[in-house]
Parts: C-alpha cells; structure tokens; sequence
C-alpha cells in the first residue's frame, strides 16, 4: 500500500510486520522514531504477542536482546552513534553466540565533539564485530531490507544490521509502499530458533575457549558470513518475485557497462551520485557508479567484476579512519588487487556536511583528468584548517599549559560552529 510518510515510521511498520516476539529499546536521535513507532503498534494491539521493554541503557538494550533471543524469541532492537559504542561488548558477543537478532542502525557521527548528524563512523566501529551490515540507499529499501533481514539473520542464526542514514532517511517524509501483512507472512515464515536455551536441559553459552579452540570458533564465524554471500542475493530474487521490486542484493550497478571511471559508495548518497552522473553522460563522460549493499560479508568478486575493465575508481566514504584515510576503499584495493587502477579516496559529508551535486561535478571532473590526490576531503575549508594548525604551533612553543590547552579547544569550537 502505498503511503505518504515517515522513513522511521515506515520502517516501524515493516518492522511489526515482521512479528518480532521481543523488541528492547532504548532511544538515541536519530533512530527514536523507529522505536516509538513500533512501541506505539504493540500498545495498540496491532503488533501483538510481542513484549515491549524499555531499558535503561544501550548496553542493555542488546543484552536483553541476547537473552531474548537465545530463549527463542524473534528479537529486535536499533541504535545509533554513540549508542552503539556503549553496546560493543555485546555487539561481539551477539555475534560469537551466532544469535539472530536484527538491529538498525540510524547512522550518526561520533564524537567528540557532539555531532547528531549522519555519517557512517558508527557502523564502520562495528564493521569486524562478525555481524552482516546490509546499507539501505532510499526508505524503501530501507523497509524492504529490514523484512529480509529477518530472514537473513534466521536462517544463517546470525546477527544482521540494516544501516540507514540517520535523518536524510529516518525523518524524511516521501511515498512508500508498505506491504501488507499477507504479503511479509509469505515471504517470512514463523521463526524457529537453531538453539534455545531450556531451563529443563541447562547448558552454558559464552563460555570460556582456549588458544586450542578459537582460532577455529572464529574461523566457522567468518566461514558463515561468506555463506551469505550466496544467500543474500537469493533472498533478493526471492523478494522481488513476491513482492514486484528489487532491493538489497550484494551490490547494485548505474550505468557501468562501458565506463572507464566508477563511483563507489553505500547508502542514500548515491541517489546524488546517479544525477550528476546522468548529467555527465550527457556531456559524453564515460562514467558509472556501484552502491555497496551488503558492507559485511564484504562482496570482493562483485566488485572485482565490475571494475576489472575500468580505468579508475573513486570511493565516496562517510567516514574516516583517522591515521591512514578510507575503510571502504581499503576493501576494495583488496577486491581489486591484479586491476591496474587509479584509485581515489574521497572523504566526504562527516557529521553531516552536504554532499551537492555542484562538488560532486567538479570532483568527478578532476578524477576523470586523473587530477585528484590519493586521499581528498570534500568541501575541507582549508583556511580553518591552516589557522588551527598555525595556533597549534604557537601553542607548542610556549608550552603545554593548562591554559594555552583549553584556549586552543575553545577556539577551534567557536571557529567549527
């Protein structure tokens, strides 16, 4: 049905559609919404046999969630940011325990300072932790991807996050088509747990593993998580054939097929990506884009297919790994090891800076003259940049005082505002 709305709300919807039996909240901007939403259906009684629990903490959050779900219950919960930092501990163990539960997360900048806005820092925090991350592109992949999710996380009995830019997609209003309860029962069967916890017949998770032990623990873990490299492109097909729409898959290509230069990134900002691409190809610029949609497992032969004729690759990452550049186009300098390319980083949109078409056009015009650095920060105002550093100088030589420290912090933020 289609519906004009909230993304968070859709995805609220969806999520109740799904039937989970157990859902742990706790709210952080800017995935609130979705947990309110789906609060608001279980206290209606339209999402019913499904016990709601606030919680006083993320950390708790997932560990209830590890309980629930280890007693077999369908779970679900979501954060964001900071949210997801307080809940690491149990981010690996949900993933050692190889429990299904499905969490989203509302993609924000980490501090400090004190950002609220999106970029993937925090999904990229827990990129290693053995969870699949699948990144959704617009609200209704984000809808349709939180139904397959269930199913991902099922049927390998391990945990999947489906990640969503925080406010450029939780808090946009924009027609979505919600499925219909029908539609998610056919697509989703009931849930049945591989391993469930029975106070008639004990026995203990989590326990201890020695050196002659986890190697291998973590090698089945890693193992699982390439099977899904099969198996989420299935469950795509499989959703389309139902339900008349493609979404998720591993990767999805725009315009490639000849293109001597490729655009890679993950979620909604390659809906900008494809129009200014569209606008250089009507000017005769072989160009084309990928929009990585399963981030982990990480899709390398995809990947390596795509760009094995082109000529270069520019990857749009919304996050930095400070000491040494991009974390995507890390993985894809592995994916393309053999491919002669020219390869550009391009760190873009943190803590929610606007990624307009106008810098898109003139970056993309200086990688396809092979004029761009290995590593470029996009829109970076060089002039507050240099006057930082020229007062972190000045600062060094007359000492490190207490004072000359605390100065130098609140100039940077009264100049960052």
């Amino acid at each position: 049905m289609l519906k004009q709305t909230e993304g968070s709300h859709a995805m609220a919807e969806a999520i109740a559609l799904c039937r989970p039996q157990v859902i742990c909240a706790y709210p952080i901007t800017p995935q609130t919404h979705i947990v309110e939403g789906v609060g608001e259906l279980v206290k209606s009684g339209e999402l019913q046999n499904c016990e709601f629990i606030n919680v006083e903490s993320e950390f708790a959050a997932l560990s209830v969630a590890i309980g629930a779900s280890a007693a077999g219950a369908r779970t679900y919960t979501a954060t964001a940011s900071q949210g997801l930092l307080f809940m690491a501990e149990a981010v690996y163990n949900a993933a050692g325990l190889g429990l299904p539960i499905v969490m989203t997360i509302g993609n924000r900048a980490i501090g400090a300072p004190i950002n609220i806005w999106n970029d993937h820092t925090d999904s990229m925090s827990m990129r290693d932790a053995g969870w699949i991350q699948i990144f959704a592109e617009t609200n209704q992949e984000a809808v349709d991807l939180h139904i397959q999710a269930f199913r991902l996380a099922e049927q390998l009995s391990m945990p999947v996050m489906v990640c969503v830019d925080g406010f450029i997609l939780t808090h946009a209003y924009e027609r979505i088509d919600i499925p219909t309860q029908q539609q998610v029962d056919a697509y989703l069967p009931p849930f049945e747990p591989q391993q469930v916890l029975d106070p008639q017949d004990p026995v203990s998770i989590g326990a201890m593993v020695g050196p002659d032990a986890f190697m291998e623990v973590r090698y089945l873990a890693h193992h699982k998580q390439m099977s899904a490299l099969e198996l989420i492109p299935q469950l795509s097909a499989e959703f389309k054939e139902q339900f008349g729409r493609e979404s998720g898959g591993l990767i999805k290509t725009y315009r490639c097929e000849d293109a001597d230069t490729i655009v890679i990134a993950l979620g909604s900002v390659m809906g900008t990506i494809k129009d200014v691409i569209d606008e250089m190809r009507d000017k005769g610029a072989s160009i084309g884009a990928v929009s990585i949609c399963s981030f982990r497992p990480f899709p390398s032969k995809e990947l390596h297919e795509v760009l094995e004729n082109a000529k270069r690759m520019v990857v749009i990452e919304k996050s930095l790994a400070v000491g040494i550049g991009g974390i995507v186009s890390h993985n894809l300098r592995m994916a393309t090891s053999g491919i002669a390319l020219h390869a550009y980083t391009v760190v873009a949109g943190l803590g929610g800076r606007a990624i307009t078409k106008a810098s898109l056009h003139a970056l993309f015009d200086k990688a396809l003259k092979d004029e761009l650095e290995p590593l470029t920060f996009l829109d970076l105002n060089h002039q507050v940049v240099n006057r930082e550093l020229e007062r972190e100088k000045q600062s060094r030589r007359s000492g490190p005082t207490a004072e000359n420290i605390l100065r130098h912090i609140g100039t940077v933020a009264a100049n960052l505002r």
